[in-house]
């Protein structure tokens, strides 16, 4: 097994509520799920293959809860990523040389068996996890949009994080109101929903805790 690991941030939104039950081992708001993620790798390596500095991003879509499977999903690569490199990303986001259930990767890649052929793209990304700001772009595939969600009163800015000490994905996430559009081979639009804002600090063996 490669060993790897990588230490960045992530924004996603899926179209749950914005307290998405998935988090909480609950059934997904509409009873499907419809996702898009984005990173960047501030620090990682898989093997000898740095991986600084490079972007990531997927497309997910699922008929029903994510743990009955029979979804679809594409990756994309960041464009600047060498051969090595993409292929060294997409080995990690397909949930190769990972311990079984340790990341979100492998969960997402096992409930995926239609795997659309993976992407070269400029990834436009902008994530600011204490704002809850942030916005992600990429050409021919998908566009969104993240804000902190209001009170619907006042309009003020509200804060909520979940802290997940035993997660596949991050320890804490602070939550905002995320909206997307795609235009890909998976198609779907989002407005409003959930929006996650979160330190990636993963290995092969799952989270890093003592990196959080």
């Amino acid at each position: 097994m490669t060993q790897w690991e990588i230490h960045g941030i992530e924004l996603a939104n899926c179209n749950c509520v914005y307290a998405c039950p998935c988090q909480f081992n609950a059934l997904p708001t509409d009873n499907k799920c419809e996702a898009v993620v984005g990173g960047e790798i501030h620090r990682g390596h898989y093997g000898e293959v740095k991986l600084d500095g490079l972007r990531m991003a997927a497309m997910y879509k699922w008929p029903g809860p994510v743990h009955e499977g029979n979804g679809t999903m594409q990756l994309i690569i960041d464009e600047a990523a060498s051969e090595a490199q993409r292929a060294a990303l997409i080995a990690i986001m397909t949930g190769e040389d990972t311990e079984d259930m340790a990341t979100m990767w492998w969960v997402y890649s096992a409930m995926s068996p239609n795997k659309l052929e993976p992407l070269s793209r400029k990834i436009e990304l902008e994530v600011d996890i204490t704002a809850r700001r942030g916005r992600i772009s990429v050409p021919g595939c998908f566009e969104t949009t993240a804000e902190p969600i209001r009170n619907p009163v006042t309009g003020a800015e509200h804060r909520v994080r979940i802290d997940m000490p035993e997660g596949f994905e991050y320890t804490i996430a602070e939550i905002g109101s995320a909206s997307t559009r795609t235009s890909g081979a998976i198609r779907f639009e989002l407005t409003d929903s959930y929006g996650q804002f979160c330190e990636l600090h993963l290995s092969n063996t799952g989270v890093l805790r003592e990196a959080a």
